[in-house]
C-alpha cells in the first residue's frame, strides 16, 4: 500500500514539474489604454478590443491591397460619353473629377483648346463678361457653307484671341468646373474606389483574423487587459479597425510588442504610439 501511494505522488509531481516547466517556456504581456484629451488629464479607455498579431496591422493592409485588383482608370474612362481629346486627357492626368474647384490647377492653355468640352465650358463661363475685355466671336454660322474660307479664318482669328486673352487673365479659368457638372463622372468613379476599398478592408480583416491572429481580449474598466501563455517573439498589438475614444481624441494602435520566456512584458498604449483613423470619404 506505501508503496503504491509513492508511485502516485511521484506521478503527480511529475505532473507538477512539467507544468511548471512548459509555463516558463512562455511568456505574458500587460498593457493598458490611456487617452490624454486636450488640455486635460488622461483617462483609460474602457471595453476596447484589443488583438495579439503575428504582423503588423498595417502590414496586413498592404498585403491585402496587393491582393485585390486596382480599380482601373483606363478602362472606366474609355467607357465614357466624351470626346477622344477628354479621355486622353483623363488618362494622362489621372483626373476624372471635372467638377472640382482644384481643376483648375491641372489645367494649361493647351487643354482649354484641345479638349472640346473645356473649351466649351471656358466660353460658356466667360461670354458676354465685358469686364474682362473677352473676345467677342465674329463669325457667322451661315458663312460655313456660304463663305467657308472667311470662316474658317474668323474662327482662327476668334480662337487666337481667346488663346491670347487666357494668358493673360488666366483667371478667367474660375468657375469652368461649373459648367462641367452635367458630364462630370467623378462620382461614379468614387463609387468604384469604394467598392474596391471595401473589397480590400474584408480581405484585410479575414487576414488578420484567420492567417495573423493569435489571441484577443477587451480592456476592463481601468482600460487594462492582458495575454497569457504567449509563445516568446514578436507581435502586434492592434485594435484592428476599431478605435478609442476618450473626449476630442480617436486614436487606433498597431504597436510592436516582444515576448519573453518566463517574464510578463508591459506596455501602455496612449497618444503617443497613436494613430488617427483616416477621415471618411477622404479623396486622394
Amino acid at each position: 500500500m506505501q508503496r503504491h501511494w509513492t508511485a502516485a505522488l511521484a506521478v503527480a509531481c511529475m505532473g507538477l514539474v512539467t507544468a511548471a516547466g512548459a509555463e516558463s517556456q512562455t511568456g505574458s504581456i500587460e498593457f493598458a489604454v490611456r487617452l490624454r484629451p486636450t488640455a486635460a488629464r488622461p483617462e483609460p479607455v474602457m471595453r476596447l478590443p484589443i488583438h495579439l498579431l503575428r504582423k503588423s496591422f498595417a502590414d496586413i493592409q498592404k498585403e491585402a491591397e496587393e491582393s485585390v485588383e486596382p480599380a482601373d482608370l483606363d478602362k472606366f474612362v474609355d467607357g465614357l460619353s466624351v470626346s477622344t481629346e477628354m479621355k486622353d486627357w483623363m488618362k494622362r492626368t489621372k483626373v476624372v473629377r471635372l467638377s472640382d474647384p482644384s481643376l483648375i490647377t491641372r489645367l494649361q492653355p493647351d487643354d482649354v483648346f484641345t479638349v472640346p468640352e473645356f473649351f466649351e465650358a471656358y466660353i460658356a463661363r466667360n461670354a458676354g463678361d465685358v469686364t474682362t475685355g473677352f473676345p467677342a466671336a465674329k463669325y457667322r454660322e451661315r458663312d460655313k457653307t456660304e463663305n467657308p474660307v472667311r470662316y474658317e479664318r474668323q474662327v482662327r482669328e476668334y480662337r487666337e484671341a481667346l488663346r491670347k486673352h487666357l494668358n493673360s487673365n488666366p483667371h478667367t479659368l474660375i468657375g469652368v468646373e461649373l459648367e462641367l457638372q452635367e458630364i462630370d463622372p467623378g462620382p461614379r468613379w468614387a463609387a468604384v474606389e469604394r467598392e474596391r476599398a471595401f473589397r480590400v478592408r474584408m480581405r484585410t480583416m479575414e487576414m488578420a483574423e484567420r492567417r495573423y491572429h493569435v489571441a484577443k481580449t477587451e480592456t476592463d474598466l481601468e482600460g487594462r487587459g492582458g495575454f497569457v501563455n504567449v509563445a516568446p517573439g514578436n507581435y502586434w498589438l492592434t485594435s484592428l479597425d476599431g478605435e478609442g475614444r476618450v473626449g476630442d481624441i480617436r486614436l487606433r494602435w498597431d504597436v510592436p510588442v516582444s515576448v519573453g520566456a518566463g517574464r510578463p512584458t508591459s506596455i501602455e498604449l496612449n497618444n503617443l504610439n497613436g494613430t488617427r483613423p483616416p477621415q471618411a470619404g477622404a479623396q486622394p
